[in-house]
């Protein structure tokens, strides 16, 4: 198992494994579009994405955004998306992308990490025995759609 960071010589490893995702999120199949927002995301350099590969094949990944804590006054990541193949699942990739993502965000001396998920999403499991809280403050969101 090997955890890199994503550059744009991984875009085609990367817009795969993001398609991957979004049809697991009940999202149609784009594979170009899905390539174009990972690349344009890179070159805005407004994301930190960490690839897993097992031997060298690529199959999971988590992508991180920065953002800020207006009240305490710091930066923080948003991890936006955490995906593993469902063959390489239960193996050890998303607590080694986890961790990674930990890493990062100790290394960037961030004040923390902050996730959302939908509900009935079995990765809950893993997100709480790797030492995250649910925060059941309440939340808005509002969309435009």
């Amino acid at each position: 198992m090997t955890i890199i960071q994503a550059n744009l010589s991984h875009l085609d490893h990367m817009a795969s494994l993001f398609d991957e995702y979004r049809v697991f999120y009940r999202q149609d199949s784009d594979l170009e579009a899905a390539k174009t927002f990972i690349k344009t995301r890179l070159v805005k350099e407004d994301t930190i994405i960490l690839l897993a590969y097992a031997e060298d094949k690529p199959v999971g990944f988590s992508q991180l955004f920065h953002t800020f804590s207006s009240v305490s006054m710091q930066p923080l990541f948003i991890l936006n998306d955490l995906f593993v193949n469902e063959s390489y699942r239960k193996q050890g990739f998303g607590v080694a992308l986890l961790n990674k993502s930990k890493n990062l965000c100790k290394t960037y001396h961030y004040k923390g990490i902050a996730l959302q998920t939908e509900t009935t999403n079995p990765a809950q499991e893993l997100y709480e025995s790797q030492g995250w809280l649910l925060d059941k403050a309440l939340q808005y969101f509002w969309s435009n759609q």
